[in-house]
Parts: structure tokens; C-alpha cells; sequence
């Protein structure tokens, strides 16, 4: 976990200067998320980066305590949610074991390119279903496995990661089937109520699932 602290602690500027890959998609899933949040929700965002998704929930929700494990992300968000005006988002430095630990329970949790950053991630579901109330939202967005239809520069790089990840330039990463995602979210106590790839690819699969 230090590790990819501090890789990311590394890459934060350039992180918060870069554009978003693809935008449409990314709105779509923002809007899809925001139509599942209710005034006075309480959320909890894992793996949050600089807030900017955060930020644009913010002024829908009662309350959003954004997470991260890159201190540096965290302050770049603090900067941000500051220069906005926006006082409902809790910025904090922690992993996924750490964030949120105590009594209070979450209307809903997200993980929006997480999951495929995780090395044990049915581990990973049942903490966050430990985190919500009963009935409560969990909303993800996972790259998932993807084949040769990808673009040329997409396939270059899964083939040169390892190399950059023993050297310190790049973090853990797995690619998981769609099929295999599904099942751990769902057999670690979720029932799917929404699922779509955005981008279809590589297949980025938008999950929306409820706590049962």
C-alpha cells in the first residue's frame, strides 16, 4: 500500500492537469450516479483522486467524505473543494480498511476506477458492504479485461506494465472479466440493479448495486 501511495503521491499534479479520456462517457456515468443520490444522503468516495467527481456531487448530496491514499491527491482536493466554495466534502488521507472506520454507515459508497487498482478485492467488497446501511448503494466503475479490438497503444502498454511497475512507475493492476467482477459483488451480499460498459471500449463496466 505504501507503494501505490507513493506513485500516485508522485503523479498527483500532472493527475489533476489531465484531461478527462473520454468525456461522454464520463458524464453519462456521472449523471446515472447523481440520479441514484438523494438530498440527504451521506457518501462515502473511495479512492476519490484530486474530487473533482466529488465536487460535482457535492451540491446533491448532505454530506461526501472523499477518500484517498495520496496525501497529495488530498490536498489538491482540499484546494479545490476551497476555491469552490463547496463545504460538504470531507477530504481524507486513507485506504479503503481505514476510510470511514467507525459507528456511521453510508447511504452509499463509490468506487469509480478502483477496483482494478485493488490485489484482493472480494476482500474489497465485503469492507465497503460493512460500510453501508441496509439498502444502501454501492456504484463502481471498473476497466475490465479487454481484447485485441483495443487501440494499438492500449495493448502496448498492458504488455510493458509489469516492467513499469518493478521499476515504480506504475501501481498494481488486474484485469478482470466482467463475469468475475459481477460475481464477487454479487456473492459478497450485493444485488446488481444497474450494469453497462462506458466506454464499451476497453470495457469500463458502470455498476450500480444495492446492499443486501
Amino acid at each position: 500500500m505504501q507503494k501505490s501511495a507513493k506513485f500516485w503521491n508522485s503523479i498527483a499534479e500532472k493527475y489533476a492537469k489531465s484531461p478527462i479520456t473520454d468525456l461522454k462517457a464520463y458524464t453519462y456515468t456521472l449523471d446515472c450516479t447523481r440520479s441514484y443520490l438523494k438530498p440527504d444522503d451521506t457518501v462515502l468516495e473511495l479512492g476519490c483522486g484530486t474530487g473533482s467527481t466529488a465536487l460535482l456531487l457535492a451540491p446533491h448530496v448532505r454530506r461526501i467524505v472523499a477518500s484517498d491514499i495520496a496525501e497529495n491527491m488530498i490536498e489538491i482536493g482540499r484546494k479545490k473543494a476551497q476555491d469552490q466554495g463547496i463545504a460538504n466534502v470531507e477530504f481524507v488521507t486513507a485506504e479503503l480498511f481505514e476510510a470511514g472506520a467507525g459507528p456511521e454507515r453510508y447511504d452509499a459508497v463509490l468506487a469509480l476506477n478502483l477496483l482494478h487498482l485493488l490485489e484482493d478485492v472480494p476482500a474489497a467488497i465485503t469492507r465497503i458492504h460493512g460500510l453501508l446501511k441496509p439498502g444502501g448503494l454501492f456504484i463502481s466503475k471498473t476497466i475490465c479485461r479487454f481484447g485485441p479490438e483495443v487501440p494499438l497503444k492500449l495493448r502496448l502498454m498492458k504488455l510493458v506494465l509489469p516492467l513499469m511497475q518493478m521499476i515504480g512507475k506504475a501501481p498494481f493492476v488486474q484485469f478482470m472479466e466482467i463475469a468475475e467482477l459481477e460475481r464477487i459483488i454479487t456473492m459478497g451480499g450485493f444485488e446488481i440493479i444497474e450494469a453497462g460498459n462506458f466506454p464499451p471500449s476497453p470495457p469500463m463496466r458502470y455498476i450500480v448495486a444495492r446492499k443486501v
